[in-house]
């Protein structure tokens, strides 16, 4: 029987990183730019930033459902050929998605990502 999907130590710590970082950068942006109302509003006003170009970004992203659609189409390809670049992919555009309140794609991602760790890995050859 072939061993399972198991990145090294060293892709753990990225996946550790990636996953992280989108969690508490989705959060970052949701509580204190989207929700916040006197950035929210200046922003809205013309306000020409990096962080105002970074939520009107994610608020286009928001109503079009791309965070869940990436998260699904990345975990759903990872299932099928397991690889850490789509693994690292589906699990940053999920962790955006369940806190941008993508939450129904999004967390589909998550239980397909957990499922294609039982499947089995690429062969080395």
């Amino acid at each position: 029987m072939k061993p399972c999907f198991q990145p090294s130590a060293r892709q753990m710590n990225w996946l550790i990183a990636i996953g992280f970082g989108s969690v508490f950068y989705a959060y970052y942006l949701r509580h204190m730019v989207i929700q916040n109302t006197h950035v929210f509003l200046a922003c809205q006003e013309g306000l020409d930033t990096w962080l105002c170009s970074t939520m009107n970004l994610a608020i286009l992203l928001f109503n079009q459902g791309a965070f869940g659609a990436v998260a699904v189409a990345a975990a759903g390809l990872h299932l099928l050929w397991p690889s850490v670049l789509l693994f690292a992919i589906a699990l940053g555009a999920a962790g955006f998605g369940l806190v941008m309140q993508n939450g129904g794609m999004a967390g589909l991602a998550v239980g397909l990502l957990v499922l294609s760790l039982a499947r089995p890995g690429r062969s080395p050859g």
